[in-house]
């Protein structure tokens, strides 16, 4: 049995076309991730052959749904996924991270400071204790839509947006949450591809409009 390799994924070159000028906070965050990754559970060694492509890119590219002075929570941020990248890729919308377990959200107020990112800041919370409400809500790898949807529609402002970041069952995950479309008071659902010009494979979301 050969021995597995978990040697970090070398930085693509669509890195710099996504993050332009703002390149060094992006590496400098993805080289937190994998020297923190497993002591703070964030991501696993598996991980990190494609480190930029699955995890740090994968999550900037959604930054192309958020317009400039947009208020962002990410729910359940975790290792900062998708909100670091996403703001880093957006300086000029402010971005909430918003994470329950002390190690992590401790990990992310020291990453942010590291990275000097002015439009970031972290709340140590359950979504549902939030007691803010914003443009955009974000979630990745969080719950199924219909769950997600409950947890993130208090936090979400009216005519506001929750953008999930989904895999291929998407579609199914909308019909599961259709029901809900009324007591929640939600307009439309609609499946975006971002950062087609970029990536491989484009980072599908869930773009889910309130009324």
């Amino acid at each position: 049995m050969t021995d597995l390799d978990f040697t970090p994924e070398a930085e693509p070159s669509s890195a710099a076309l996504i993050f332009a000028d703002r390149i060094e906070a992006a590496r400098k965050y993805t080289a937190a991730l994998v020297r923190d990754g497993e002591t703070y559970g964030l991501l696993g060694p598996r991980e990190y052959p494609k480190i930029w492509t699955r995890h740090v890119l994968n999550s900037a590219v959604v930054a192309e749904l958020v317009s400039p002075g947009q208020t962002v929570g990410d729910v359940g941020s975790g290792a900062g996924l998708p909100g670091i990248p996403m703001a880093i890729a957006q300086p000029e919308a402010e971005f909430v991270l918003i994470e329950p377990m002390e190690r992590r959200s401790e990990w992310l107020k020291q990453t942010v400071e590291e990275l000097g990112l002015k439009n970031v800041r972290v709340l140590r919370n359950r979504a549902e204790e939030v007691g803010e409400v914003f443009d955009v809500v974000t979630a990745r790898a969080v719950k199924a839509m219909p769950q997600l949807l409950r947890m993130c529609v208090p936090m979400t402002k009216n005519g506001g947006e929750i953008i999930a970041l989904k895999g291929a069952k998407a579609g199914e995950e909308i019909e599961e949450a259709k029901p809900l479309m009324k007591k929640l008071g939600i307009e439309s659902f609609e499946i975006v591809f971002t950062g087609e010009q970029f990536l491989d494979e484009p980072t599908r979301v869930v773009r889910t409009k309130l009324l």
